[in-house]
């Protein structure tokens, strides 16, 4: 079923749209599970060039990455009917869940039992309240309801290492019809594979995220409305992010994944603070935090001294 969605994906975007954000499919037989790709070489996965270089070698790749995931979502805004279509068209399938399902069971775990009940910190009151906020808002996208591969992290972006980034979209089998904004998390919160991603960087790359999606979001101009949906999806990532706290507990101290899962509540809680949204959901991420930075001292650390760990460190 996966590689069904893969070749929709991939159709729907170079001949229902147009689109040159992805490879292109040559030719399929998918009784044989066969598709053959368009060969993007020369160009390298982004991930690859941040951990061999760092992140201030590439800012300008970084760039490209922000603005080829903004470029996905609002070019795609309002063809959800269309790709449904080549979608069943394509054979077999799921019903379409996407990330939103995912973080509705999760998130309705999280403020029930889990990792919350363990740490003593269960979300409750004002913001168990935001919290179901937050899921309506990824639920009901609205204006912001967009296509996405599912997965949207700095290892699915092939581009050139030098000159034009001309980049390319890949891994489509998950790709869904989701909140837009859900793809932006990646700018703001560390991802698997990073300590942290934050800094002026951070700021720089989610601009021009944003500034690209409004040319077929134009809701994404609006302050009020595109913090909201931001705040919303990155204070969702972190608690779903959470639910590993059971396997980071049983490894040893040092192992990177505790001060990684420290830092990707913390950044949630910062773009939320930027944004002025879920003020009480915040306060819980944090205090959560600091429970964390007790229970591991060597997850105590301070990941935004960008001497010791300058934005996209990547994790070991």
């Amino acid at each position: 079923m996966r590689l069904h969605t893969e070749l929709a994906a991939l159709r729907f975007l170079s001949e229902d749209l147009g689109l040159a954000l992805a490879p292109r499919v040559v030719a399929a037989d998918l009784s044989e599970g066969i598709v053959v790709l368009e060969d993007l070489a020369p160009r390298t996965a982004l991930d690859e060039l941040l951990r061999r270089d760092g992140a201030a070698a590439h800012s300008d790749r970084l760039v490209a990455f922000a603005r080829a995931r903004g470029e996905l979502n609002a070019a795609t805004a309002g063809y959800a009917d269309t790709y449904r279509a080549r979608r069943s068209s394509s054979g077999p399938s799921n019903p379409e869940a996407g990330h939103v399902d995912r973080f509705a069971r999760l998130l309705d775990e999280a403020h029930r039992d889990g990792p919350t009940a363990i740490l003593g910190a269960p979300v409750t009151g004002r913001a168990e309240t935001e919290l179901s906020s937050a899921l309506a808002e990824l639920s009901e996208p609205g204006p912001f309801l967009a296509f996405s591969n599912g997965d949207a992290e700095a290892n699915n972006i092939l581009l050139h290492e030098s000159g034009p980034a001309d980049a390319r979209l890949i891994d489509f089998e998950s790709a869904c019809y989701t909140h837009a904004l859900l793809d932006a998390v990646c700018l703001h919160v560390p991802g698997p594979a990073w300590m942290t991603v934050g800094g002026p960087l951070s700021a720089r790359l989610g601009d021009h995220y944003r500034g690209a999606l409004a040319h077929g979001i134009p809701q994404a101009e609006d302050d009020l409305r595109f913090g909201f949906g931001l705040a919303a999806a990155c204070i969702s990532w972190a608690i779903v992010r959470l639910q590993r706290f059971a396997l980071l507990d049983t490894r040893a101290p040092g192992d990177h994944s505790r001060p990684q899962l420290v830092e990707t509540l913390e950044a949630a809680a910062r773009t939320a603070d930027a944004h002025r949204a879920f003020p009480h959901l915040t306060g819980w991420a944090r205090h959560t935090a600091d429970l964390l930075r007790r229970r591991w001292p060597d997850a105590d650390v301070d990941l935004t001294d960008p001497t010791a760990f300058p934005p996209y460190t990547a994790r070991r």
